[in-house]
């Protein structure tokens, strides 16, 4: 059965918007001085694990214009994987290899969990992860933990976000400064 990988970087103060600096935050681009090359090897080794990449309209729009155009082995492989994207919003035939979740995002989503393969690979979309957390539909927690609070932006764990019990299966630093935190649902 594969799993859904919930990965992502986020700040001390809960904040996922904006890490790379695509404009959407005056705080932008607050990950770049903790994500070094080994940080880019740890998300290849990741994405390299998972047969699907899972994304909300809005990580999607900001992706499928930046990705298309970037090089080299993390930017290949993100690019070459099938997309999933969960919207209400979009319509018809998406670009960059992705396919529209249609009708019922956690049925569909059920239903590809138990098909065999590779993982699901999912970054940041707090209103998708609401809904998957709701479902119990999540089989990881993948943080890398950035060193710095920015005040103010998009959490991951937001104003009524479900209420989850979760277990410490692994940990680990970058020479950055950075934490690497792997979470799974307590009892799973």
């Amino acid at each position: 059965m594969r799993k859904i990988i919930v990965s992502t970087l986020v700040t001390l103060d809960n904040v996922v918007e904006d890490p790379g600096g695509f404009g959407e935050s005056p705080h932008g681009g607050w990950a770049g001085p903790y994500f070094n090359d080994e940080a880019v090897q740890r998300s290849l080794d990741n994405l390299l694990e998972c047969d699907f990449f899972l994304c909300g309209r809005h990580t999607y729009e900001l992706f499928a214009k930046a990705w298309p155009n970037a090089s080299g082995p993390y930017a290949d492989r993100l690019n070459g994987m099938p997309k999933l994207v969960a919207s209400t919003t979009l319509t018809g035939t998406l670009a960059w290899n992705a396919t529209l979740i249609e009708g019922d995002v956690v049925a569909e989503l059920r239903r590809i969990k138990q098909q065999p393969g590779s993982h699901i690979m999912m970054y940041g979309c707090p209103t998708l992860l609401r809904t998957l957390m709701q479902h119990n539909l999540v089989d990881d927690f993948n943080l890398l933990v950035c060193p710095v609070v920015v005040g103010g932006g998009r959490r991951l764990f937001d104003e009524g976000a479900p209420h989850a019990s979760l277990t410490l299966v692994g940990q680990s630093r970058l020479s950055t400064g950075a934490a690497i935190l792997n979470y799974q649902p307590a009892g799973q």
